[in-house]
């Protein structure tokens, strides 16, 4: 093998050895970056339902001394109804919410590329002396 990360040309015992080690080493690293970085997110399905569970949390944690529980009993309700309509959505079309995900971060990257595209021009310096104009904002406090 001239070459570390080869796979050997050998026999079914040694493919099989080869595959186990290979996958030891990617559970080892995946672990290893889950504890640098944290948990990796979940599906965008998983993390609707963790963010719907947060949000959920967050209003019946809050007291509103007014209504009194009435109000928490009604935002209870309401938060159930939601869950209650959104859920079989979320059930039959797991695979709407991945390409919704995917298409925010395009739509986020394409954003990002007409900004920078206008940055850019905003702020070259043209060779005539017509390029941007500097203000000083020192200078700004001598007109008062």
């Amino acid at each position: 093998m001239s070459d570390a990360t080869e796979r050997p040309a050998a026999d079914t015992a040694d493919a099989d050895a080869w595959a186990k080690a290979c996958a030891e080493d990617l559970a080892a690293e995946r672990a290893r970056h889950r504890a640098r970085q944290g948990e990796e997110p979940g599906t965008p399905v998983e993390e609707l339902r963790k963010l719907a569970d947060a949000v959920a949390g967050k209003l019946s944690s809050f007291q509103i001394p007014i209504a009194g529980a009435a109000a928490g009993d009604a935002v209870q309700q309401l938060i159930s109804q939601a869950k209650a309509a959104v859920e079989p959505v979320v059930e039959r079309n797991p695979e709407v919410f991945g390409h919704l995900a995917a298409a925010g971060s395009e739509l986020l990257a394409a954003y990002r590329a007409a900004v920078e595209g206008q940055e850019r021009r905003w702020t070259r310096d043209v060779p005539d002396g017509s390029g941007p104009e500097r203000i000083d904002l020192d200078d700004l406090d001598d007109l008062d």
